[in-house]
């Protein structure tokens, strides 16, 4: 449409969208939808140039994550209602889909993700090899063991959707101006921006960087570098296939996972599309170096049929008659890839009203939930719901171009790997995020990555197996991760915590900032305490530690996948209420090592002046110390439940601080553990984990958080109005402690919880408790079925494993156990 602003001229807008794929566009239809005025969108060429218009338009309902099956189904329910909407046609196709298992392994994936799906409104079912071959009567049985399918899946025309979300936006009062491409973004003082064009300058509240592949060219305008890379994809389109043109009804898509490639019906003929393997794929990474060609909009890259022959060969076994068919048209276009394959949605650290939409692989089935997703969140000033793992603040400084190129390429080829919990990925690593004992703990131990930090997961000893395993059963870190458990039970052990997000508050207005931000009360200088960020719905934005270890001065850490997510949540509050502290962000600098077990005060005693006694250095405190000489910050704390300290460190300390530790507990018969070991005793103890029994989609109380909720103190905290009408009106369910006697397999979170053949809810968290012997689960169940002595099923791997709610916690924590000793010998 022709542009209305007067050259030179100043206009204002409450969002400016950059970008006109069809994720900017569903961004735009949202907000105006919804109500918000002044909704502007700016396309530099055409809407749909770039990756929509070549894009094959898959829909899919399946997502192996959790939340994401919420914008798929969103979505799909979206794309069906459009045209009667907007009266523009869409071309939507929905004959279903069915993801294909020729392997053992397959099926238990196929199971896997069944036990994920059943408490969604996803609609997905197992269906045997008959089954399949009744949906999809042109496919070579031989390989065929199982099928998950999802009715209602299908394919849309891309263009066509960008159409019709355009005609709504505009029906709703959005602008959509095009050609209008932003030359520079300028950021005010108030948190606004000017964005300016060839046609003028645009005064916005905020900004959506929508812009698909240029991505990186926006962010660079205001000095972010973000982790997206162009990769070529490419997919092959047939002329009619006679066998096709007879059947009555439209085939399913089918997705090859082991061919990995999916193929679905285009008219009469066949269209398939490969994911090559890392050596084999293409990126694109002279545009991250040189930029994108500025010309380049609906253009194509040549295609390159030996890159993908290995799986033209593996269609061709699967569906025969694609051997005798005509090949029409390869398309190789471009499609943004980031590090891990999801895309960055949201607000990012580092700038005032900067919103990202983009990273997007799978931008069609992600347009009409993500538009929505952002609208809501736009306009409540909360998420509608947890999305975290899309959170464009899980990259960070260490997330480089050639990191970025490195994950790409495996990420790509990983579209169809087989997707096992406790999942790592080795690409790209390390990363420059390594701690001081990173050298000394890397040939020992299984490592795990956490926000570009490498820790460990658990350690070798000379008999075991090593190496990444992963399987759906226990495997080989169980053993190992069992004798860790007891090292710290009854001995002592040592972690490495440095991953931790970490800042330091101060300044004159930082009591009134936290007390308003967080809704526990503000510990006392030299003390420690567990509180949590609130949004205004009373969700759980963020468990954080708070130590204030000078007047004034308070210590936060938080989850290393949390870092930027809640630093950006602190900042924005600070901006909106202008008050007067000084934050600064520590995580890289400060090294931290967990002491844990009964002989821990014995060993560390030996390396301190510090009175370490139980009556000197008291649970929750926190002193200043030289530890071998050097100085640490040492608070009485950990998250095993047993007697520990967590130690902090400049980095370059780290070692000689961990050797010293290792040297003073010899005879104590001191040792490592990882993480996998601290998850088992965190779950024995009862402690609950962010981002597993709490996050934004849960409220404290129902998460049995009420001893950190103050809902009694002065300060007004985010979410303490929530909260009392939360109360007031009683809990519909509550977090449940679960055991159980499964086969070989543990839970580990988002399985579905079953009682008289009914979904009743689901786990948060599981784990082997090495202690007493059973398998454990954290999970959500109606509050009918929450008392103690309750029985319900929890669904692993196909099968339904009778489980028992208990009293919780299983294990006494110490500070518990030595109160009760000095109880019992005062009434003795």
């Amino acid at each position: 449409s022709d542009w209305e602003y007067r050259p030179g001229g100043r206009d204002s807008a409450e969002t400016v969208i950059v970008g006109g794929g069809c994720v900017g566009v569903s961004v735009a239809y949202h907000l105006a939808k919804a109500g918000q005025r002044d909704v502007v969108l700016l396309e530099k060429t055409e809407l749909t140039a770039g990756s929509t218009w070549h894009a094959a338009g898959l829909t899919t309902y399946y997502h192996p994550g959790i939340n994401l099956k919420k914008v798929h189904y969103y979505s799909i329910k979206l794309y069906e209602q459009l045209e009667a909407e907007t009266g523009q046609a869409v071309g939507f196709h929905q004959p279903g889909s069915v993801r294909i298992a020729s392997t053992p392994v397959r099926v238990d994936e196929l199971k896997y993700q069944m036990t994920r799906t059943h408490w969604h409104p996803t609609p997905q079912y197992l269906i045997g090899p008959e089954k399949v071959q009744e949906l999809f009567p042109l496919l070579n049985m031989d390989k065929v063991l199982a099928g998950l399918y999802n009715p209602g899946d299908g394919h849309i025309d891309p263009y066509s959707l960008t159409m019709a979300l355009a005609a709504g936006a505009r029906k709703y009062g959005a602008k959509i101006y095009n050609p209008a491409p932003v030359t520079s973004l300028t950021p005010l003082p108030d948190g606004k921006w000017d964005v300016h064009t060839p046609h003028g300058t645009i005064r916005t509240n905020r900004i959506v960087n929508a812009s698909g592949f240029w991505a990186r060219e926006v962010g660079k305008m205001i000095g972010f570098e973000h982790p997206t890379i162009p990769v070529h994809h490419q997919y092959v389109v047939t002329a009619t296939v006679p066998e096709v043109k007879a059947l009555k009804r439209e085939l399913p898509v089918i997705r090859d996972l082991e061919g990995s490639y999916y193929l679905r019906q285009e008219r009469d003929g066949l269209l398939f599309g490969p994911y090559e393997k890392e050596h084999k794929m293409k990126l694109q990474d002279s545009w991250v170096t040189d930029g994108v060609p500025p010309g380049f909009g609906k253009e194509l890259f040549e295609s390159d049929l030996d890159r993908i022959m290995d799986h033209v060969e593996m269609a061709m076994e699967m569906v025969p008659v694609l051997k005798e068919a005509d090949i029409i048209n390869i398309v190789s276009g471009p499609i943004t890839y980031t590090p891990d394959l999801l895309p960055m949605v949201g607000p990012h650290q580092g700038a005032q009203n900067y919103w990202t939409a983009i990273g997007f692989g799978y931008g069609v089935i992600h347009a009409g939930g993500v538009g929505k997703f952002l609208s809501d969140w736009i306009i409540t000033g909360e998420p509608p719901y947890d999305l975290i793992e899309c959170d464009p603040n899980r990259y960070g400084k260490w997330t480089t171009v050639p990191y970025t190129c490195a994950k790409a390429r495996e990420s790509y080829g990983y579209n169809n790997v087989v997707g096992y919990p406790k999942e790592e990925r080795f690409a790209g690593r390390p990363t420059n995020r390594v701690s001081g004992v990173y050298e000394l703990l890397k040939d020992q131990a299984s490592m795990g990555f956490h926000a570009g930090w490498e820790q460990p997961h658990y350690f070798y000893k000379s008999a075991d197996e090593t190496g990444y395993r992963p399987s759906f059963r226990r495997t080989n870190w169980f053993g190992p991760v069992g004798r860790e458990c007891r090292l710290v039970m009854e001995k002592v052990g040592v972690i490495d915590l440095s991953p931790f997000g970490k800042f330091l508050v101060k300044g004159k207005d930082s009591v009134k900032l936290l007390d308003h931000l967080f809704a526990n009360s503000m510990p006392k200088v030299g003390l420690t305490n567990i509180s949590h960020m609130l949004t205004p719905r009373g969700r759980v934005y963020a468990e954080v530690t708070i130590t204030q270890v000078a007047p004034g001065e308070f210590l936060l850490l938080t989850g290393s996948g949390s870092e930027l997510h809640d630093l950006r949540w602190i900042e924005r509050e600070v901006a909106s209420g202008g008050y007067d502290v000084q934050i600064s962000n520590i995580t890289d600098n400060v090294g931290v090592l967990g002491v844990a077990g009964p002989r821990a005060r014995k060993v560390l005693q030996k390396l301190t002046d510090v009175d370490m006694s139980d009556s000197e250095f008291k649970f929750l405190s926190c002193k200043s110390i030289q530890l071998a000489g050097v100085p640490v910050r040492a608070i009485r704390i950990s998250y095993t439940g047993e007697l520990g300290w967590e130690l902090y460190m400049e980095m370059q300390h780290m070692a000689s601080v961990y050797q010293a530790i290792m040297e003073a507990g010899k005879e104590e018969g001191i040792n490592n553990f990882g993480t996998y070991a601290m998850n088992s005793l965190r779950m024995e103890k009862g402690f609950r984990g962010w981002g597993a029994e709490m996050n934004c989609d849960t409220n404290p109380l129902e998460a049995g958080l009420d001893y950190f909720i103050k809902l009694n103190k002065p300060a007004d905290f985010i979410g303490k109005k929530a909260l009392l009408d939360i109360k007031a009106q009683g809990l519909k369910r509550k977090l449940a402690h679960l055991i159980l006697s499964p086969d070989n397999v543990d839970p580990e979170g988002n399985e579905t919880i079953w009682h008289n053949g009914k979904v009743v809810g689901n786990t948060t968290s599981g784990c082997y408790s090495y202690t007493t012997q059973q398998s454990l689960a954290f999970g959500y169940l109606p509050v009918d079925l929450a008392a103690i002595g309750q029985t319900v099923e929890i669904e692993l791997l196909g099968t339904k494993y009778p489980a028992t709610v208990v009293q919780e916690p299983l294990v006494l924590t110490e500070p518990t156990r030595t109160r009760l000793q000095k109880k019992t010998k005062s009434s003795g």
